[in-house]
């Protein structure tokens, strides 16, 4: 039976009725478009939880977050919950990971042989909510309109410039796995590059924030009506 490679691209955020390949009229993603069209697309699938660790977790485990303890941003993600990264290595996978993965805990790896990056994101316990206290933010992963006011055009910021070396790694490590391949070792692999943006803050580069003008984009319906 042949082992397929695999990769998977997180785009954090994204929601894919934004994309090309959901039809969305105005977004252009040529390159999600022609991964869908040659790849798998999934119509019915969604995330475990609305809060990126906790999602995350049940991503790695296939495990509903509360079999897991894994309900907020600090949450840690236990060593000992297996994930497809260990299921993969036992069936003789190389595997990688390269970029924002979100675990929290002393393991950093939870099943990859490789992590050609390290996380955007603090690994310890201080993201822990209150919440009792919603407006409080904390190192602004609140998610309020804050974030939409700053939004922007920038050469650079903390999360592209991240971003660009996520890309650069898993480039890098894919061109390892065909030098490899060259000298024989037909091993199957699995690379996750997961990257932060389209998440807040809402900054891109000239060039991206470019190709769209703003009579392009449709404001949010609402609905009216009384109830």
């Amino acid at each position: 039976m042949t082992r397929p490679n695999i990769v998977v691209i997180m785009a954090d955020q994204l929601a894919p009725h934004f994309t090309g390949a959901y039809g969305h009229p105005v977004a252009k993603t040529p390159h999600i478009d022609a991964l869908a069209a040659r790849g798998m697309r999934f119509d019915a699938a969604y995330c475990n939880s609305p809060l990126c660790a906790p999602s995350r977790f049940a991503f790695m485990s296939g495990q509903l977050i509360s079999r897991i303890a894994a309900y907020d941003n600090a949450s840690e993600f236990r060593a000992s919950v297996p994930t497809f990264a260990h299921y993969l290595k036992q069936a003789g996978y190389r595997t990688c990971l390269s970029g924002k993965m979100h675990f929290v805990g002393p393991d950093q790896k939870h099943g990859f042989q490789d992590r050609v990056t390290t996380d955007i994101y603090p690994s310890d316990f201080a993201w822990t909510p209150d919440w009792e206290a919603a407006d409080e933010r904390i190192d602004k992963w609140y998610h309020n309109m804050q974030t939409v006011k700053e939004s922007g055009m920038a050469v650079a910021t903390f999360q592209t410039d991240y971003d660009d070396e996520v890309e650069f790694a898993a480039r890098r490590w894919l061109i390892d796995r065909g030098r490899d391949r060259g000298a024989g070792d037909a091993s199957p692999f699995c690379l996750v590059a997961s990257f932060i943006h389209p998440h807040d803050p809402y900054v891109a580069k000239p060039e991206w924030w470019n190709l769209y003008s703003d009579d392009e984009i449709e404001m949010p319906a609402l609905d009216l009506k009384p109830e």
